[in-house]
């Protein structure tokens, strides 16, 4: 019991608590939890084809490729989230971010670059009003004809930020807005062929929508390892 709280409070509150937890682990609240989870899927994919609508009309950008957890089919697993860790359920992959490789034929002006994702990002909200933040997206720049990593797209507004210790890392902003980030290493297979998805290719003119990736319709199935 905090100092603040008094112990009636304090018993309201751990009811409450507990009322929340038996409810989270019924099939109601365990469908409920899957279904905030795939929402999350399609937000990121509705973004990730708001941002490539965005980045076609820069002509330094060739291509874009879909990765990360947001490019796969969704799994299930136990989560790192409480009650539903500590009973073993497996719910739908958490997505953190959403992951984009960008491949540029040069690095002029990587603040139009960071201006169109940032407004592209802004601009959505889903069904419920929610929207996604501008650190859950991650652009990997790569160069079109070596296929070498260059960096990240930075996100701050300035190059360098002022009182920004990220801008301090070696070779950070060597060019305006090309972010290094401090003990990153650049995974070729993030681009592999099945773990990634071409969203868009200038010299072929492909067009591709993350949205229409597919996902599981509903949930009714699911496993409660309680039983």
């Amino acid at each position: 019991m905090t100092d603040d709280w008094t112990e009636s409070e304090f018993a309201d509150y751990e009811q409450v608590w507990r009322q929340e937890e038996r409810r989270a682990l019924t099939p109601a609240g365990i469908a409920e939890q899957n279904s905030i989870l795939l929402r999350r899927y399609r937000s990121f994919r509705i973004v990730a084809d708001l941002v490539v609508k965005a980045w076609r009309q820069h002509p330094d950008v060739v291509a874009v490729s879909l990765a990360g957890s947001v490019a796969h089919k969704p799994w299930k697993e136990v989560p790192r989230f409480e009650p539903y860790r500590r009973k073993r359920i497996e719910l739908w992959h958490e997505c953190g971010d959403l992951d984009l490789a960008v491949w540029l034929s040069g690095t002029r002006d990587l603040n139009a670059l960071r201006k169109a994702l940032a407004k592209a990002v802004s601009s959505f909200r889903d069904e419920l009003g929610g929207g996604v933040a501008s650190h859950q997206v991650e652009a990997f720049l790569l160069d079109s004809c070596t296929n070498k990593y260059l960096g990240h797209l930075c996100k701050f507004s300035r190059c360098p930020k002022p009182g920004k210790w990220q801008c301090m890392v070696p070779s950070c902003g060597s060019k305006p807005f090309l972010r290094r980030v401090r003990g990153f290493r650049w995974r070729r297979e993030t681009i592999a062929e099945g773990r990634s998805v071409r969203l868009f290719d200038r010299s072929t003119g492909l067009l591709r929508r993350a949205s229409s990736l597919s996902l599981p319709q509903s949930d009714d199935q699911f496993r409660d390892s309680t039983r």
